[in-house]
Formats: C-alpha cells, sequence, structure tokens
C-alpha cells in the first residue's frame, strides 16, 4: 500500500525580480543563515599546546544531519561541533516558500535553535552525526561519534547518544544501550547486518599511533590494532555488544567514510569503509552468517590513497551500484607541484610486497561491472581533481534523472605544501623541541590555507560529468567538510547543508522547481518498514519507465560525518509518470505499484509487502564466450624481472621494458591443428604450446632458445620458401643500452617437423629495440617480405627509433633478407615510436600497402608503388592523429568492399590529455649538458602549457635544475614558457600527441579516411590487443579489445580499468559495447596480445597474453566450419544473403604484438567467397 502526499507546485509571485534576472539561472541560492535562524559555526580554539603538527585531525570538521524529529513534515538539522557545542535547528519554516534576492535568505525558511532545551549541547569533540529511530519508538534519535587531541582523557572520548522523547528533549542514554564505543571515533552506519530484524551499528574508528602512517609495514589483520572498526549487534532488548572479532571486523585502517550496501546484489548487507593514509579501504562482504570478508582487493584494481569520505549509488542507471571516493588532488598546477612529490615507485612497489593493494592520490569512481568486478574511472569522468576533499554526494540535484555529485573541500593550514614538509624535515635535525615546533609553526602560518570552492559536477548520462560549481551557484570559497541533503521546504528538489571550519554553516535553496521555466518532475519515497526497522533501512526501490530504470538503495549515511534525509529522491526529466515502482524489503518481500504519477511523496508500507514466489529457474542465456585456459591444458605465466625505466630517465610517462607479450598461431608440425607461441622475457623464455588431437595444449620446448631480451613481435611464416612455417621474433625492451647485440631479432627456422633451429645468418645485423613484426608479399615475387617496426632508443624517449622494410631474397634453400629501406622507404629511417603495423590494400589496387600507428605517432599510410617504393598518402586527413596508438586490427566493418581499421590508442581515463589547440607534448633535449636525454613533457592545465613533471622528479633527471628553481614554490608558479629559455626550447626534438581516444578509422575509398572515438566504455583504459570476427553470427564485423597498461609512473597510477570488451558491429561502421553479463568475454589485469586460433573441431578460442601474469583463453561458443588461407593467400571477397559483399584480407600479423589464425569462418549469411593471392589472382 502507498501513501500519497501531493507536492505544492508553486507559482513565482517575484515577476518582477526574475525579469531583471539572468536568463541562465543558477540552479542553487545562498541562503543567508542567520536570516533564517542558524547561528552554528564550528570554530577551533588555537593554542601554543594545539595546532595541527599536534593533532593531525585538527581541521577534519563537524557534520550534519538532516531528520524529522518532531514528525511535522519537516527536516530539521543537527550539526556536530568539535570545540564548540552540537546545534540542534527546528525547521519551522512557513511554505510555500518565495524567493528573495539574493543575500537576503528565503523567504518562509525559518529554523529555531532548541539545542538547550533539547538537552542535545555538547562540550566534548564531536566528529560524525547520525539520525536514527534506535529504539523503534517512532522518533529520531541523535547518536554522535566521540573523539578528542592526543591529550584528550578517555572520558571525553565516550559516544553520546540523544533518545528522542517525543517532546522535542532528549535524554543522553549511549552507556545505557551499550554504544560509547572507545577509541577515536569517526562515524557510524546503523543496519540489520544479520538480518534478525533490528537495527546493528558500524563504529567507523581512527586512532593516534606512534609510527608513520605512510610507511608500508606489515598490515594488522587480527584485530590487534587501536584503528580497527567496531561492529555491534543490537540484543534486541535496547542494548547492544561489541561482536567486531567473531564478525570477522579485525582488519586496521584509518577510518574517515563508511557507507552500508549491498554491492554483489545478494540482498545481504555490505560495508565500504574509506581508509586514510596508506592502509587500504574495507569491502566487507556480508557472508549471510553473521561474519564478513574483506574483498576489495578482488573487488577493485585499485583505490584513493588518502581516502575520505565515500558515497554509494548508481550513476548510470543500469541497476549496479557505483562508489566515488575522495581525496585530496588538486585541479590547479600551482597547487599540484607544491604538494605532489612526483613519482614514488620504489614506495608503491615495496607497499605491494607488504600486502598493499595499489593506492592513487586521487578521486576515485568505481564503476560497477555487474560481474563482481569494478572499473575505476575517474579520469574519464573529469572529477579526479578537487583538492582536499571530504564530503561526496551523489544526488540528482537537477531532477533530470541521472545522479550528480556534489563535493565538500577545504584545510585550514596547508600541512601538505612540500616548502613546509622540507623545511620540517631540516629543522627537526638539530635545536629543541618547543624550538623547533615554534619554527615550524611560523612556517606554516605564513603558507595560505587550501580555501576553495565547493565542487558540483553535472551527469552528462555518458559516463562523465561537467564542473558547473559556479554556473550553478558555488563559487564561495570555504573550509567546508560534512555535508547533506535534503527537501527543507518539500518543494521537490535537494537543497544542501554545509559544516564549515571557523565560519557560519552554509544552506544551499535549490531552485529548480521554482524556476519558471521548470521541465523537471521528481518523485519521492519514504519509508514504514516493519517494527524494529520502521525507517525501511536496507530497502531497495527500482522505479522502471520509458525503458529505463533507476535503483536506490535506502541508508542515509553517507559522505562524510554525516546522515541526509530519511527519503530516496528520484528526478524523472520530463517523465511525468511512472511505469512501476518496486520495493525489495532487507527480509527479501516485495511490492510492485503500476502507473504512479510524479512529483508526489509515496510511502511504502512493509506491512503491503508480500513474499516473491519462487518460480522456476529460466534457462539462461548461454554466453558467447567462457574461460577455458584450465580445461584445454594451457598453463602459462609470463614473468617480468624487476628492472626500473625509471632509474634510467626519470621523466618517463610510462616504462618500456614490460610491454609484451606477443601471440602467434599457425600450424607448427604441420598436423593439420594450429599451435601457438606466446613471447618472453629477459628473464624467461617463449614457450611453444603444440595442440593435441583431443583439443588440449602440450608445452613444447625450442631449442637453443634464449632469454637475453624482451620478445615483442612473434610471428609464423614460411621464410625459407620451404612451405612450412617458422618464427621470427623480434627483441626488444629497455633493459639494455641502445645498440646492444642482444636486441638483434631472431628467426628460427622449422624442419617440417615442428623442430625449430635458430639461424644466425638469415637476418641483417639490426639492434634495434623493435616492436611489430609483420609479412606480406609486397613485391609480388612469390615470397614473403618483412616490415619491422623500430619501438625504442632505450635511454634516448621519446628519440625516434628505426623502422625496416626487409626483402625476402631466399635462394636455393639460403634464408635471407636484405634490408632495402633507404632505397623502398626511406622515410621509414627514424620513422618513430612505432608500436603496430599491418601490411593491407587499402585501395584495393592489387598491391599490399603499409598502416602504420605508434607512440606520438600519427595515423601513417604507406602507399606500395608497384613493389619498388612505398609514399606516405593521406597526410591531411591524418594531421591531427598524433596519439599514443598502441595497435591495429582492420576488416570491412562497414561491408562496402574496402578495408576500414581500428587503432587502438591511450583512451580517454587518463591525467594525459590532449587535443589540437591544447597538445600533450614533450620536449626532449640534453638540457643539463649530462649526455643523455632529458624528456620534459607538458600538458595544458586551465589554458596554459604547464610542465608535467614534479619537481623532484625533474631533479631526479636533471640536478642542476635546483640551481633554477630552489623550492617548490618557484617551480610552481613558472609556466613551461617561464621554466626554460626560448632558446632550449626551439632546439629540442618536440613531439605531440592531439588524439587520444581508440578510435575507428572508415575507409572512404581513394586512398582517403575519417578518423571517429568509439564509444565511451572503448576508452577506460590503453587498448592494445584486438581481434575481429561475427561473435553474434549477425554477418557483421565484430570486434575483441584487451588493454590496460601496469608500466605507468606512480603519480597518474595503473591503468586497469579493462577487464576486456566486445565490441558489436552492425555493417554499417558502427559499433555498440557488449555488457559482460550478456557476453562472458573477461580479460583483465595488464593485458597485452591477442590472437584466435581454431581448435581441430571447429570452436575458436581467444589467447591474450597478460604481463606478468597467467595467460588466458577465452572459447568462443558454438563451432562452425572455416576456410583456412594457403600460404600464399592475400584476402577474399565475400558475398552475402542480403546482396552485399565485404573483403577479408588474410594477415601475416595484426594487432598488437600477435598473429591470428588466417582464417575464414563460414556462416549461413555467405553464400560464396573467392580467394585471392598477393599477386591479384584467383585461387
Amino acid at each position: 500500500m502507498l501513501h500519497l502526499l501531493k507536492a505544492s507546485k508553486f507559482l513565482c509571485i517575484a515577476f518582477l525580480f526574475f525579469e531583471c534576472t539572468d536568463k541562465s539561472e543558477k540552479l542553487f541560492q545562498s541562503v543567508d543563515a542567520e536570516s533564517v535562524g542558524i547561528t552554528f559555526s564550528n570554530n577551533l580554539v588555537y593554542t601554543d599546546t594545539l595546532t595541527v603538527l599536534d593533532f593531525e585531525y585538527l581541521y577534519n570538521g563537524g557534520g550534519v544531519g538532516i531528520g524529522d524529529i518532531n514528525n511535522d513534515g519537516l527536516q530539521d538539522i543537527y550539526f556536530s561541533g568539535n570545540m564548540t557545542s552540537g546545534k540542534l535547528y527546528l525547521n519551522k519554516s512557513d511554505l510555500p516558500a518565495t524567493q528573495l534576492p539574493e543575500g537576503q535568505g528565503q523567504a518562509g525558511w525559518k529554523f529555531e535553535d532548541i539545542t538547550e532545551m533539547a538537552g542535545v549541547a555538547t562540550s566534548v569533540w564531536v566528529n560524525g552525526v547520525t539520525m536514527v529511530d534506535i529504539n523503534q519508538d517512532g522518533f529520531k534519535d541523535i547518536y554522535l561519534c566521540v573523539a578528542g587531541t592526543r591529550n584528550t582523557p578517555a572520558l571525553k572520548k565516550k559516544n553520546i547518544l540523544f533518545i528522542n522523547n517525543g517532546n522535542n528533549t532528549f535524554k543522553e542514554s549511549a552507556a545505557a544501550y551499550g554504544l560509547e564505543g572507545t577509541g577515536h571515533n569517526i562515524q557510524s552506519a546503523f543496519f540489520d547486518y544479520d538480518k534478525d530484524g533490528d537495527l546493528d551499528v558500524y563504529l567507523l574508528r581512527n586512532a593516534f599511533v606512534e609510527y608513520s602512517r605512510n610507511r608500508a609495514r606489515p598490515k594488522s589483520v587480527q584485530g590487534e590494532s587501536s584503528t580497527t572498526d567496531q561492529l555491534y549487534r543490537n540484543n534486541g532488548d535496547l542494548t547492544f555488544t561489541d561482536v567486531s572479532e567473531q564478525s570477522g571486523i579485525l582488519i586496521e585502517g584509518f577510518g574517515l567514510g563508511v557507507q552500508v550496501c549491498d554491492l554483489n546484489d545478494d540482498n545481504w548487507p555490505d560495508i565500504y569503509v574509506s581508509n586514510d593514509f596508506i592502509t587500504n579501504d574495507l569491502l566487507y562482504i556480508n557472508n549471510q552468517d553473521g561474519t564478513f570478508t574483506n574483498r576489495a582487493g578482488q573487488y577493485f584494481k585499485h583505490e584513493t590513497y588518502n581516502a575520505m569520505g565515500n558515497d554509494i549509488a548508481d550513476i548510470n542507471n543500469d541497476g549496479l551500484v557505483d562508489i566515488v571516493e575522495v581525496d585530496m588532488l588538486p585541479e590547479d598546477n600551482l597547487r599540484w607541484k607544491v604538494t605532489i612529490m612526483g613519482n614514488n615507485y620504489d614506495e608503491f612497489e615495496n607497499s605491494l610486497k607488504f600486502g598493499y593493494e595499489p593506492q592513487f592520490v586521487r578521486n576515485t569512481l568505481q564503476l560497477n561491472n555487474g560481474n563482481g568486478s569494478f572499473s575505476e574511472i575517474g579520469y574519464l569522468a573529469g572529477i579526479e581533481a578537487t583538492d582536499w576533499s571530504w564530503s561526496p554526494l551523489l544526488a540528482d540535484y537537477n531532477n533530470d534523472g541521472l545522479k550528480d555529485l556534489f563535493i565538500t573541500n577545504g584545510y585550514r593550514q596547508d600541512i601538505t605544501n612540500l616548502d613546509f614538509i622540507k623545511f620540517s624535515e631540516r629543522t627537526l635535525r638539530m635545536g629543541t623541541v618547543e624550538g623547533n615546533k615554534k619554527e615550524r609553526v611560523d612556517m606554516l602560518n605564513k603558507i595560505p590555507g587550501i580555501k576553495v570552492h565547493n565542487y558540483m559536477y553535472k551527469n552528462n548520462g555518458d559516463l562523465t560529468f561537467s564542473d558547473e560549481s559556479t554556473a550553478w551557484g558555488f563559487s564561495e570559497p570555504t573550509f567546508s567538510n560534512g555535508a547533506a541533503y535534503g527537501d527543507l521546504d518539500n518543494d521537490g528538489d535537494l537543497d544542501l547543508v554545509i559544516n564549515n571550519i571557523d565560519a557560519a554553516a552554509t544552506l544551499y535553496k535549490n531552485l529548480e522547481t521554482n524556476s519558471n521555466e521548470r521541465t523537471s518532475n521528481y518523485l519521492r519515497v519514504g519509508f514504514k518498514g516493519p517494527s524494529l526497522n520502521r525507517e525501511g533501512f536496507g530497502a531497495k526501490i527500482y522505479l522502471r519507465y520509458q525503458g529505463k530504470v533507476q535503483y536506490q538503495y535506502f541508508t542515509p549515511f553517507r559522505g562524510f560525518l554525516s546522515s541526509i534525509e530519511p527519503y530516496l529522491h528520484f528526478g524523472l526529466g520530463t517523465t511525468d509518470v511512472i511505469d512501476s515502482l518496486e520495493v525489495i524489503w532487507p527480509d527479501g518481500k516485495y511490492e510492485i505499484v503500476r502507473n504512479v504519477k510524479a512529483n508526489q511523496v509515496v510511502t511504502v508500507e512493509f506491512a503491503s509487502a508480500k513474499p516473491r514466489i519462487k518460480k522456476e529457474a529460466i534457462a539462461t542465456k548461454e554466453l558467447l564466450f567462457a574461460e577455458v585456459s584450465a580445461e584445454l591444458g594451457i598453463n602459462y605465466t609470463h614473468r617480468e624481472n624487476d628492472f626500473v625505466d625509471f632509474k634510467i630517465q626519470p621523466l618517463l610517462p610510462h616504462m618500456h621494458s614490460k610491454n609484451g607479450p606477443g601471440i602467434a598461431v599457425a600450424d607448427v608440425n604441420a598436423d593439420g591443428l594450429e599451435d601457438f607461441y606466446v613471447g618472453g622475457t629477459v628473464s624467461q623464455s617463449g614457450v611453444m604450446f603444440i595442440q593435441q588431437s583431443d583439443g588440449k595444449f602440450k608445452r613444447s620446448s625450442i631449442s637453443r632458445m634464449d632469454s637475453l631480451s624482451d620478445d615483442m613481435g612473434v610471428l609464423f611464416f614460411d621464410a625459407d620458401n620451404d612451405t612450412d612455417v617458422d618464427l621470427y621474433i623480434a627483441s626488444g625492451g629497455s633493459e639494455h643500452v641502445k645498440d646492444s647485440p642482444f636486441y638483434k631479432d631472431q628467426l628460427y627456422l622449422n624442419d617440417g617437423k615442428g623442430n625449430l633451429k635458430r639461424s644466425s645468418e638469415s637476418l641483417p645485423d639490426i639492434r634495434q629495440s623493435g616492436s611489430s613484426v609483420i609479412a606480406a608479399d609486397y613485391d609480388h615475387d612469390g615470397d614473403l617480405d618483412l616490415f619491422v617496426g623500430g619501438r625504442i632508443i632505450p635511454g634516448e624517449y621519446p628519440m625516434p627509433a628505426d623502422s625496416y622494410l626487409l626483402r625476402n631474397d631466399t635462394q636455393e634453400n639460403v634464408c635471407r633478407f636484405t634490408d632495402v629501406t633507404r632505397e623502398a622507404a626511406p622515410d621509414f629511417i627514424k620513422l618513430g615510436l612505432v608500436t603496430s603495423a599491418l601490411w593491407t590494400d587499402v585501395d584495393n589496387d592489387g598491391w599490399v600497402d603499409l598502416m602504420i600507428v605508434g607512440e606520438f605517432m600519427p595515423i601513417t599510410c604507406y602507399k606500395n608503388n608497384g613493389g619498388k617504393t612505398f609514399t606516405s598518402i593521406n597526410k591531411d586527413g591524418f594531421a591531427h592523429s598524433s596519439g599514443w596508438w598502441n595497435s591495429l586490427t582492420a576488416g570491412d566493418f562497414d561491408t562496402d568492399g574496402d578495408i576500414d581499421y581500428i587503432a587502438g590508442n591511450l583512451g580517454l581515463n587518463t591525467r594525459y590529455k590532449g587535443n589540437k589547440t591544447e597538445p600533450l607534448c614533450i620536449y626532449a633535449s640534453d638540457y643539463d649538458k649530462s649526455g643523455s636525454i632529458d624528456p620534459v613533457m607538458t600538458m595544458y592545465i586551465q589554458g596554459e602549457e604547464q610542465v608535467a613533471h614534479s619537481w623532484d622528479d625533474m631533479v631526479k633527471q636533471m640536478n642542476p635544475i635546483r640551481a633554477r628553481f630552489k623550492t617548490y614554490q618557484p617551480y610552481a608558479e613558472a609556466s613551461f614558457g617561464k621554466s626554460f629559455s626560448e632558446a632550449e626550447i626551439k632546439s629540442a626534438y618536440k613531439v605531440c600527441g592531439e588524439w587520444f581516444q581508440t578510435s575507428y578509422i572508415e575507409n572512404v575509398g581513394g586512398g582517403n579516411f575519417s578518423v571517429e572515438g568509439l564509444p565511451t566504455p572503448v576508452q577506460f583504459s590503453p587498448v592494445y590487443g584486438m581481434v575481429s570476427g561475427d561473435y553474434n553470427a549477425d554477418g557483421n564485423l565484430d570486434v575483441l579489445m584487451v588493454g590496460n597498461s601496469y608500466a605507468t609512473e606512480v603519480s597518474t597510477g595503473r591503468y586497469d580499468a579493462s577487464i576486456g570488451l566486445y565490441l558489436q558491429g552492425d555493417g554499417k561502421g558502427n559499433f555498440v559495447s557488449v555488457n559482460v553479463q550478456q557476453s562472458g568475454f573477461v580479460v583483465d589485469k595488464d593485458a597485452k596480445g591477442l590472437s584466435k586460433l581454431i581448435l581441430g573441431d571447429g570452436r575458436e578460442v581467444i589467447l591474450a597474453g597478460v604481463n606478468n601474469d597467467k595467460l588466458k583463453a577465452q572459447l568462443v561458443n558454438g563451432a562452425k566450419k572455416y576456410f583456412k588461407a594457403a600460404q600464399e593467400d592475400s584476402y577474399a571477397i565475400v558475398k552475402l544473403k542480403n546482396g552485399k559483399t565485404y573483403r577479408q584480407e588474410f594477415y601475416y600479423g595484426s594487432t598488437y604484438l600477435s598473429q591470428s589464425s588466417r582464417s575464414l569462418g563460414f556462416s549461413d549469411k555467405i553464400v560464396s567467397f573467392e580467394v585471392y593471392n598477393f599477386s591479384g589472382r584467383k585461387k
């Protein structure tokens, strides 16, 4: 049963005021708190014995609690105070509200301070506040978490529980309930963890410790740490018992944020905890037996380092909850450079050795993939940097049906300022304790505090957010901490209340429903739960309308130290009727209500819910892909050593020694079954896997195979014209000096039985650290020639490497390749940092051309001039396509008879951004005359070109920079143009990136192409391995992608958001990303090479090489027949039943470092096909 309360729709009566207002009206109006009766200010009292140096949590501030304490339908407010008493304000507003000019408050908004009368004043250091009906008598109680300084006695650090007497007075009863707590308490969250019907409580804690909070050490995981949180079970008699140990709440953490959620959607409440400093976040998954297990390391690839508050909600309306967590990364260049030390790679690796999960300094947005994994997309979303932040609150502030993001921030004194930190280190080396302290305090007082505006981000509906802080009314700098939202005037939109340090609390009225141009609707849902959970904590609401879904989980304890109103608010955009509203209560009972009108308050009642009827299980559709490595006997783990490129060139954006492995597929032993080779590393030889008659694989060794360099591109092809496949390995990496003999490529010749022997005389003496190797008969002489891409000059990044054209001159069983680069393709000399290449006939003239991509290179196409020379084409079309390209795959994706391409790039989920007008560049030179290349990267920050590196990293690269910038402040103040002289900049070797999206390259004919970015999920991470094929049997080519990179520098952090991707094509050049729950295609971690292989029974297997991890094999659902190309076959023309034709090329090497089966799969959509060799002759 639903109780409906119509909300008033107010007409604007202040006509004259709106006539004079800019049409771009701000969404929020700041309300003069004092004018509406709110005088609370969280003022601190500073003394010589109480500074931030004595008490590191001095400026963490207080929280806000919103709830209706007297059941009059209006939301009241409680502010927690640190060194001032908390305040309770009764909402006595007159409705409807009308707008007055800014600064004069809000007519109708009126609050009364009833703190003393109600008996809720405090005289201790209070952190978090929660409003909860703890005794289930129908009245909101107030629970306060208490802490203090290092000198605060234990008696003054006991939590406070104000029990509502039902007459606007309260009685303190924490001891009677057993909820006084112990230690340094931060915040609480009430929930029914054991499903016995009543509310238990999780107590978030922190502590003072005598060791460095940021130094890796053995974790405390047995409950022995004073920083371990506590879980209290409700005994059912108005008392609580600490059950932390038996429930598995045992892991340490400097807790600052906690939220209850159902993260794995099993209808049992889980607990998410954000922890400060080096201690990892915790995700306590409910085991459904009264215990919890921390699964954070399994669900998340990385976390926020200095985690403050958090919020959990569904940001993209897919019915899955996502997680936002805030840190202290500055947005602007100056603050970034005076607070970020840069690439502390050794410290990062040391923390991993101690068992810490990866953490990076920035806000994170964890997107729920629906399969027990999350992709962190904060950079892509645009919310990663909001300075010293505290409370993130996800809610629909403009009622458009999407959850926006509000973030409070600010810190009274900048103790993270690196000049201050270095000064402190020097000061503490000598002198007295008191003298040192005075000097440090004096220095700190000279540094401006971190006083910036709060942030408001509008959800754009495409997994990105736009900063609307100023446009929506949040331009005032503050020191803000806890915050809460609620509809204070019952007008159908969410207002905001914020607790500030040393300033009056701020109130923001939401003007969405007061606008004379209002177009958005809303629905508010309240709860009337069972007798022991009357507020309905843990209930789930699903709204379905117009093919959309909105989902929310009800818990009011959100953000930082605060609790929101006891309603769920849904913006609906222009929708005025909801098709269905479904409520699922914690015990599993549910109710569905149809055709619910918008713009009202709906109260759902537990009494109306019914048990869910168990239905016979419906057969689920078989997924397209399944992991089968163990089933096929493929057991291979790629192993890297501990070489660190940053020791050679500290300014590198990423390492080049951890870029494999690639995979090559062919029938090595001529038994009709396809085998594969996976590349090795400096410390590990590559391995051959031979397919057996039962479809399983057996590992095979190669005689005299060394492990002296990284295997990069790997390729099977007939090098010596004896009809079997030989193996070419491009040697690469960066672990040896340039021109080292260890960079010589290797060719292993096949004896026809699968035995490979290294040939030492077949290849020219080339000592280039390489990447891609691909083969084709480019000169139509009947044998296969090679292109070998040069990846890097070790120690001289980003100077251009040489690439090579090797003509096959094998005669009379003497295998020999000749370097013809200078005469046939001189552009390949110093071509750039090539990562991938493809022999492909771009213009259907019968001669294979070359498509090439690389790091800081534009997409490049070289036309084959009759097998004699190569010339670059479409330069204008690719003029601004320079990026960090990794790979190429191809297919006739629009079925127009020519080959199109997909190029894997860095993606958009990164700190490094660039475009045509504001490119990302490197200016490389030997600036300090030390004999080494210094690769100085620049990027545009807020419209100005800035050096992208920290002062520390610059000094590691070129120590004389200390003379130019003696401290962090002047370095931060200098733009790139002022950091180096005009002559230095002019003489530097410059490369730039302007396009970082993984892209579809459409062949529009005549040697021309158009480039377009692929869907947003493709941009989550760098794309490396790719394979194309028709995987859903609709006659159209699809694409599989894998990626990520763990070789990054630490201040940016790992690229790890990809879990593998299946892009479904429509035959017109368009693609949609298919959710992993539908596809089953999962290849996560640091994935690199990707190849397809055909089993003897006609099933297709996708092989994925993962750097420093296990190789993965994904089986494609269903078997089919295949045409396997002969060695001389180049392409096929395929006719479809729908009358269309498409072209398929058979590649010797494609995508990233790899080679797939040269085959064509049959389907019922194909009528016929014709096959042609490299010379254009039809078979």
